[in-house]
């Protein structure tokens, strides 16, 4: 069922004033155009019509950007049964590292730079400590899931990481089990996370990586750095770890969570009103309590462009025996010492196309009338594309 407001609505109703106002990334342009467009005549699409009563329906193109809060649940799916076949029957416990909210204005303005940084550091201190014989004495496996928003739409870069519970031992010849809480004492992870972050960004600003525009401009001082490379080090950064999942088919549930996430779903829209946008939100400093924001249009859109990523840039990233290179000979190891059968291993699922996987996870088959419930709905025209000359 359509909800009854949608992100696109705000955008076709304020995005050509937005954007005659305010200067913008190509990036920002494109996506709120394709958002705007999504399921529209715009992008083309196909007509069917029933063979038993004749009734016909139009559907629309989907836009298929990756921002987009209606182009994610089947992308999702296909991502999420991929991904299974990589699990262990092991527990795997979630991890979140946060950056600091003094680091957000300078992160905002150097998203590639920064969100590459935290990858690199978080990627680095789960390694070593894992490998850490005073911890576990193991190679782990984990996937790295990028989020730049609060409920709010501020910006909040953090990165969860699902992190197998044991690893290879380093000479590849046994599984070693973690405790059944984390085997990384959580302050251990905040310090060396922080020491390895602030000291790449060190090596960052050195090599003139970094730009400073606008309201972080003194930034660009070696003295003002300084002075913020001093307050990093002097806090104390989150990191928390939850309960582990203890079997594939909660951690699959869990992750969908999480991979595909926009910065906020259609269904968190409650009304567009004067000018004005209002959405559910959850305080979880407020025991989780579902509360209501009312934004300016103009505002609402400011913030959820926050949360454009720069073009090509990877959000999901696979480490240790769940790294790309690895997964045909470390993973493979793995499942052979966890007993994982062989024919599990190597089972081929053949490729579905997106009816039949609508039908699976939704129960209906769209390809049966919704009027008469008996025909079937048979494509007989393609749509082309109608260009209006609307921005790129």
């Amino acid at each position: 069922m359509k909800p009854s407001l949608e992100v696109a609505d705000i955008f076709q109703a304020f995005g050509p004033a937005y954007r005659q106002t305010h200067q913008m990334p190509i990036r920002h342009l494109r996506v709120m155009r394709a958002i705007g467009i999504c399921r529209t005549a715009e992008l083309g699409g196909h007509i069917d019509q029933c063979d038993h009563c004749g009734t016909v329906r139009i559907s629309y193109n989907s836009c298929r950007n990756r921002h987009c809060p209606k182009c994610q649940c089947l992308e999702k799916e296909r991502w999420l049964e991929a991904r299974e076949k990589d699990l262990l029957p092991t527990p795997y416990f979630h991890v979140v590292f946060t950056l600091p909210e003094g680091l957000r204005p300078l992160a905002l303005r150097n998203q590639k730079v920064i969100y590459t940084l935290l990858f690199k550091a978080v990627s680095e201190t789960l390694t070593e400590l894992a490998r850490d014989s005073k911890h576990l004495g193991a190679e782990i496996g984990f996937m790295a899931i990028l989020h730049t928003w609060s409920q709010t739409l501020i910006d909040h870069p953090h990165l969860h990481c699902l992190v197998s519970g044991g690893g290879l031992s380093l000479d590849g010849k046994k599984w070693i089990c973690s405790k059944k809480d984390f085997f990384i004492p959580v302050h251990v992870l905040s310090c060396l996370f922080r020491g390895k972050f602030l000291d790449g960004l060190k090596k960052d600003y050195e090599a003139e990586r970094l730009k400073f525009p606008g309201q972080i401009e003194e930034l660009k001082e070696a003295s003002a750095f300084k002075r913020l490379l001093t307050n990093l080090y002097c806090q104390e950064w989150v990191v928390y770890c939850r309960p582990p999942l203890k079997n594939p088919e909660k951690v699959m549930d869990y992750l969908g969570r999480y991979t595909h996430r926009v910065a906020l779903s259609n269904d968190r829209l409650v009304k567009l009103e004067d000018n004005q946008v209002t959405f559910r939100w959850r305080d979880s400093a407020d025991n989780n309590k579902i509360k209501f924001l009312t934004l300016e249009a103009f505002e609402f859109i400011r913030r959820f462009l926050l949360h454009v990523l720069p073009n090509q840039f990877v959000k999901i990233r696979y480490y240790g025996i769940m790294s790309h290179r690895s997964r045909k000979t470390k993973l493979s190891r793995c499942k052979k010492l966890l007993g994982v059968a062989a024919s599990e291993e190597t089972k081929e699922v053949p490729k579905e196309s997106w009816q039949d996987l609508l039908t699976r996870i939704t129960g209906m088959d769209s390809t049966i009338c919704p009027h008469c419930g008996k025909g079937k709905m048979i494509q007989r025209e393609i749509l082309l594309p109608q260009h209006n000359g609307r921005p790129p």
